[in-house]
This record gives C-alpha cells, structure tokens and sequence, in this order.
C-alpha cells in the first residue's frame, strides 16, 4: 500500500463503521460507465463539509487492486448494479490531496514540481523497471509504464481531491495558478494512461475569458449538477429515515438544514450538519464549527452594485435572479454583484434554483451566519435594519401595540 498510489481502503473503512453512514455507493456505477470513454474525466464541486473528500476515498478503496474490499462493499447499493464485480479491486489508483501538497510545497509556485517528485518516486519503485532515470516529468514515466504494460488492467484510475484549493489559498497568484493548471493540462490532455479521472473541489474549473483550462472535464457543480445531485449531500428521504431513527422533528431538521435547491425538484442537506444535529442534544447551527463568518463578511462586503438590495431580499425570504455564466469560477474577479452571488451558491452560503435562475439564503443555520457578518460589517444601514426587525419581533411577541405600531410607522 502506497501513499499515492494505491492508497489502499483504511480511510473509507473508518467512514463505513461510523455512527451514521448514509450509502451514496452507487456514485461508482455513474463513474464505472465512463471507464475508457473520451468522456472520462468528472469533475464535481460542492462546498466543504459535504461527504467530497469521503466520496473519494470510497472510489479509491473500490478500485485499488492492491485490497481486498468486498467486505466493505458487499452490502451497499453499488454491489447491485451489474458493473460492481467488474472493476471491484482492479486498476491501479493515483490519489492527490491537493491541499496536502500545497502545505507542503512551502510556496504555490512549487506545487507542481512537489507533487510530481512525491508521486514520481512512488511510481519508480512499482515501476522502476520501464521508466528511464532521465525521466523527471510524470507524465512522460506514466506513458512509459502503459506503453510497457500488458493486458486489460492497464492504465491508471486517477481521484483527486481539493483539486482547487490553490485559487482559494493563493488566490492573487496568478502566476502559479496557471503554473497548476499547466500540470493538470499536461497530466491529464489526451493521455491514454488515463482510465477514468474523478476530481472534487468547491470551486467549478477556473475559466480564462471564455475557455476553460481544462476542458476535457465534464463538471457537476451547484449550478449545474447533472445526473449527480443526489451523489454529494443528503436527499430528503435520506434525512427522514435518520430522523425517525434518532427521534428527532423532521420538520424542525428541515427549517434548519434544507434548502440546497440541486437540479429541479432535489433538496440537498448539509451532511455534516444533520449528522451533527441527530448526534446533540437539540439542533442549532454547526456551521461556525468549522466555517468562519468572516470568510463570508469578505464578500458581502463588497460595493457591487445591487448587492445591498439584493441582501436586503434574501434576508427577507425572497430569492434574486442572478446570471451565473459569467462567473470566472475564482474568488477575486467580480464585474458584478451576480459574480459575487454565484461564488457564495459555491461556497454553500446560498443555494441555486436551475428553473428560476435565482438565489436565496437556503436555511436557518446559513441565515444566523448572514446576520452574524452583516452586523459586523460595512453594512451599517443593513445592520441596523436586521436590529430593527429583532425588536419588532421581539414587540409584537410581548404583544405590545403601542411599540408595534411606531415600528411599522
């Protein structure tokens, strides 16, 4: 068992025996149908905390050929689909955590170098034998290995994780970012060594002007989430059946943790969060848990125009018609206050209506956080209109006309 390359099934086995484990196993047939087609590159997003890194861990302890994981799988759904016996434990797997590369690369910059010593040197010692010791790029000693290999196991299953945290840790260095995706173009444009490649971020793929940096990537996003919506995030009947295991209301759940509109008719939930909240005492938000309300004070902060007014809405209940295709997929070019809007659907501080174009603060734990970073932001008047509602709540609850009335006044 390696590092990076076939990484073995230790991680998904942890989330299996876990308390709660919700099955999005048949995730592997979607992936399994794309095995040695032009269209095998996917490329999935969706805000932290909701099962991407788990996802990939589940894929890799299915295809690594080095494990025995039958026992894991045996009984999840995938195991009745009519691929599962075919690729269970057969391909060689190249799993990257991104994010753990760049920590360790010490600067941005030295992020594709880092990765391909690291992995490289992996490579070489399963491999040795058919790559040349001039051989320094990756890519060229993957052509090498699968121009030498045999046989219908040949190639390589890729899963990449956090593929786009560089845009969210470096995200003024342009220079390195390109540097990155220069990799990725390079490791992934055309190569037959690739059976399939399976990368998960926050952040759809960067796009320069009009052209995506890697076009070869099908993507599954907030806004777009395709045939795999119900994969990452938990559907209603999944939350139901958890509710009624761990006797808690689901209507009150609902009020706390829906709201993700994917596709047309899907709600999604937060699963982090209605794990959370089926595990404590009573439900609240989590969200500060592991989220800052400062990463979202940064953007509502920002003068685009219309962006007061259209807080102002959502606040208030209502959803704001927003253009998400022009969206450069980073986190520092905004032209508008839809741009601004569109990154927070991706960071999962609002949710995005396909039928509507429109967006809207999806539930109570992401509203607290909305009036968390108003109040203590730029938006003094917003503030203080937020204050004025508080009170007048608070009023009419006491049942006190008098203050009622000067307030509506």
């Amino acid at each position: 068992m390696g590092i990076y390359l076939n990484p073995g099934n230790d991680a998904f086995r942890l989330a299996v025996n876990n308390k709660i484990y919700v099955d999005k196993s048949e995730l592997i047939d979607f992936v399994n149908d794309r095995i040695g087609r032009r269209d095998r590159y996917i490329c999935v997003s969706r805000p932290r905390r909701f099962g991407k890194s788990m996802t990939a861990e589940m894929l890799a302890a299915y295809y690594d050929k080095n494990c025995e994981s039958s026992g894991l799988f045996d009984h999840l759904k995938i195991a009745e689909c009519s691929s599962y016996s075919e690729h269970l434990n057969r391909h060689a797997v190249i799993m990257l955590n991104i994010q753990k590369f760049l920590r360790r690369a010490g600067n941005p910059q030295n992020l594709p170098a880092y990765i391909e010593q690291k992995v490289l040197a992996e490579i070489r010692k399963e491999y040795g034998k058919w790559i040349n010791e001039e051989e320094t790029g990756l890519a060229d000693a993957l052509e090498s290995v699968y121009a030498a290999e045999t046989g219908g196991d040949k190639g390589f299953v890729f899963i990449i994780d956090e593929w786009d945290c560089i845009f969210r840790v470096a995200r003024n260095n342009e220079a390195a970012q390109r540097n990155y995706l220069d990799f990725l173009r390079d490791l992934f444009k055309d190569r037959t060594y690739v059976k399939v490649a399976y990368m998960t971020g926050i952040l759809p793929i960067k796009k320069y002007g009009n052209h995506s940096a890697l076009n070869d990537f099908d993507e599954f996003s907030m806004t777009m989430p395709g045939p795999l919506a119900e994969y990452v995030g938990f559907t209603e009947q999944e939350v139901q059946e958890l509710c009624a295991e761990y006797c808690k209301d689901f209507e009150e759940v609902r009020h706390w943790y829906d709201g993700y509109r994917v596709g047309k008719d899907q709600h999604i939930y937060n699963p982090k969060s209605v794990v959370d909240g089926m595990m404590s005492q009573s439900l609240q938000s989590f969200w500060t848990n592991t989220e800052t309300y400062e990463a979202l004070q940064i953007y509502i902060d920002l003068d685009e125009d219309g962006l007061k007014q259209a807080l102002v809405e959502m606040l208030g209940g209502q959803s704001c018609r927003i253009d998400a295709g022009a969206f450069q997929n980073d986190m520092t070019t905004f032209r508008s206050r839809d741009d601004v809007l569109t990154l927070l659907v991706h960071l999962g501080y609002l949710t995005y209506a396909e039928e509507t174009k429109s967006v809207s603060i999806p539930n109570e734990e992401v509203r607290q956080e909305f009036v968390r970073a108003v109040k203590n932001g730029r938006h003094t008047e917003l503030a203080r209109l937020i204050a004025d509602s508080d009170e007048l709540l608070q009023d009419t609850l006491r049942m006190d006309s008098e203050k009622v009335a000067a307030a509506i006044e």
